[in-house]
């Protein structure tokens, strides 16, 4: 009996996990999760797209953001259990040395304590 739970467990794991989405609206999500640390320019070449989805973004659970664009950069824990996902949109000196301090173009998508997407902020470097 206890094998055919696990069995049946399995399964609806199997069939329940689909992959993430290639396009966001306009966002090419396929080019932004190939850009790992902005490094190649692709971020930056799309930026319009992505500024053109930012209404969209928000309210968005973070395993949900996370899925659409990607492990971020950096994950910066904030205060009262709230986080930051930020993605470099350019080259510089994350993409030679990863974790180095950079001032390179990023995007910030603050998190609150209940996961969900509440503000997205264009800055050089970390929020």
């Amino acid at each position: 009996m206890k094998s055919n739970v696990f069995l049946l467990l399995a399964l609806l794991g199997l069939f329940s996990c689909e992959p993430p989405p290639d396009q966001f609206g306009r966002l090419d999500l396929k080019k932004w999760r190939s850009d790992r640390g902005g490094c190649n320019g692709i971020r930056a070449a799309i930026l319009p797209d992505f500024r053109a989805e930012i209404q969209n973004l928000k309210g968005k659970r973070s395993d949900t953001i996370g899925d659409l664009l990607g492990r971020p950069d950096i994950n910066e824990i904030a205060d009262r259990n709230q986080k930051f996902y930020i993605y470099f949109l350019e080259k510089g000196p994350q993409c030679d040395k990863p974790g180095a301090k950079s001032t390179s173009r990023s995007v910030a998508i603050r998190m609150s304590a209940i996961g969900l997407a509440t503000e997205i902020t264009f800055q050089n470097g970390l929020p």
